[in-house]
Formats: C-alpha cells, structure tokens, sequence
C-alpha cells in the first residue's frame, strides 16, 4: 500500500497527483522545456548585502534631487549670463519636472496602499 491511498486521497487526486508527477518527469528527463530560472538582482550585479526598499526609494529622491539642482544649476548660469546653452537648460528642465511628476505618482501610489492596508478588518 502506498502512502496515497494510505492517507486516504481519493482516486481524482491520485490521478491528479500521476499527471503530475508525469508532467515533471518529462520536464527533468528533457522532452518538454523548463522555464529557465531567473536569478536574484542582488547575484546579477555582485551585491552581497540585501537590497531594502527604503533604500530603493531614498535612492530615487535623491537622484530626483539632484536632477532639480542640475536643472536649477544650468537655469542660474544662463541667467547670469556664464552660459549661453538655453537648449540644455530646458531640457534638465523638463526632466527634473518628469522625475517630480514621476515621484509624485508613486507617493500617492504608496499613501493609496498603506491606506487601504490600514482599512483591512482585522
């Protein structure tokens, strides 16, 4: 007797169980194509040290930040007439404006959640 049927699964999922087990011996044995593991970011780029997401989204504001003062940076010296690249300025404009609009978003994103997290009855 064997320890299926010495549990007392019944017959639909024993046969559920054979299918399986035949799904995964066709896999290992190489007929049918595994799906290729995927390794964690932090074994990809060398970092023994876990990655917390506090980290990620300080990381985030202060590359934000320093994109503004770039932006801030280029926009004084054509105001003070060191710099004549009014292109350039524009365009560290425009992308301190995107990566605001872009944290913006994903602070209320994260106030929604921990809202809704909150609203969860107990």
């Amino acid at each position: 007797m064997d320890k299926i049927t010495a549990a007392g699964i019944n017959v639909t999922r024993h046969e559920l169980l054979g299918r399986m087990q035949q799904t995964a011996a066709l896999a290992s044995a190489g007929s049918v194509e595994a799906a290729p593991t995927i390794a964690p970011a932090n074994d990809l780029f060398g970092i023994s040290e876990p990655v917390s997401f506090s980290g990620v989204l300080n990381e985030a504001i202060n590359h934000v930040d320093a994109v503004q003062h770039s932006a801030s940076a280029r926009q004084q010296a054509i105001d003070m007439g060191l710099s004549d690249d009014l292109t350039g300025a524009m365009i560290e404009s425009q992308k301190a404006s995107v990566a605001f609009s872009a944290m913006m978003q994903v602070r209320n994103k994260l106030t929604t959640a921990l809202d809704e997290v909150m609203n969860i009855p107990l």
